[in-house]
């Protein structure tokens, strides 16, 4: 059973990882300090409480285990807090990431799988973005990203690191069987704030901007469920353990649904009105962003299974009214 470490296991996408992993025969070892994560998220899993730029504990951890692979989750996601506080993000995405990568090569662990995203590529010049797509990051969230990728790249070169760098679009969604889901300090993501102001958690929710030059003049996104995101990060892995060589591969449906679509989605869903109201636009959010996957089904054999919204807010809906952190 190869053991894989999970940093930032216990987080909204890192523990649908470790999920399945465990449920594939591998054996996820979760290391996060919980400043963002939940350790219900991961009961049950072998546990590290620590941060990424802990070099003693990273020690412990690799001298103790066979690590045959590092999934890398640990990093802030906040677009508006990075552009407020960018140090906080340059210190943990960035420098921290630079110190698990030394204490891998210490160990020679060579697989690397990186929790990447499309806002390295910036405001979009062509849609569907395939990952060809310019890399022009609009703030220091994607510009870690971004970051990381080149370094990782450069560890490639110089020291033999293999590593698939995964760009997601919009993760969504929560595991079907409502155990885990979607849980955050500052929740910013459209499906569950819909969600919160449907169940009366909050007062209303804001579609930011009406005058977009999409058909209904709301912004449009590519949202994939965090299911199948886990299955993507399985079959990268599997593709590193086989042998396969380096690559940064996009994740998305290749359909993009608007802010209103979603809303009228979740209304459907739920069976109940959301409170909307009308706000001005949030700078620096393009009119769309739709991911090209080809490369994920040539390289990874992987399509994404739940491409209808209404799946994915089934779920998440189902996390909502049963949350357990």
């Amino acid at each position: 059973m190869k053991n894989i470490l999970v940093t930032g296991g216990a987080g909204y996408i890192g523990s649908h990882i470790v999920r399945d992993l465990g449920e594939n025969s591998y054996n996820p070892i979760i290391l996060d300090n919980l400043s963002e994560g939940h350790r219900e998220a991961c009961a049950g899993k072998e546990f590290v409480l620590a941060s990424i730029n802990d070099t003693e504990a990273l020690d412990a951890v690799f001298s103790e285990k066979n690590i045959d692979a590092v999934m890398h989750f640990s990093a802030f996601a906040y677009v508006g807090e990075s552009v407020t506080n960018p140090e906080k993000y340059y210190l943990n995405n960035l420098s921290a990431t630079v110190n698990l990568l030394s204490v891998m090569r210490k160990y020679d662990v060579q697989k690397f799988i990186f929790s990447s995203s499309c806002a390295t590529y910036g405001n979009p010049v062509y849609i569907p973005m395939d990952e060809q797509h310019p890399q022009n990051p609009i703030n220091p969230y994607g510009r870690t990203k971004f970051m990381v990728e080149k370094i990782i790249d450069d560890y490639r070169a110089a020291y033999g690191l293999r590593y698939i760098a995964l760009r997601y679009f919009n993760a969504a969604g929560a595991h079907p069987d409502g155990s885990i889901g979607e849980s955050h300090r500052i929740e910013t993501h459209l499906i569950p704030l819909v969600l919160k102001a449907i169940s009366g958690e909050k007062d209303r929710i804001s579609i930011l901007g009406s005058d977009y030059p999409t058909p209904d003049g709301t912004c449009i996104r590519d949202y994939i469920a965090v299911t199948d995101l886990a299955a993507a990060h399985r079959a990268a892995l599997e593709l590193l353990l086989s042998g396969g060589e380096s690559a940064c591969v996009n994740l998305g449906t290749e359909h993009g649904y608007s802010v209103k679509e979603v809303i009228s989605a979740c209304e459907e869903v739920t069976g109940k009105k959301a409170p909307v109201i009308t706000a001005p636009r949030r700078a620096g959010d393009p009119p769309e962003l739709v991911a090209k996957t080809s490369l994920a089904k040539k390289l990874l054999g992987f399509t994404a299974k739940k491409t209808d919204i209404r799946d994915i807010i089934s779920n998440a809906w189902q996390w909502e009214q049963t949350r357990r952190y």
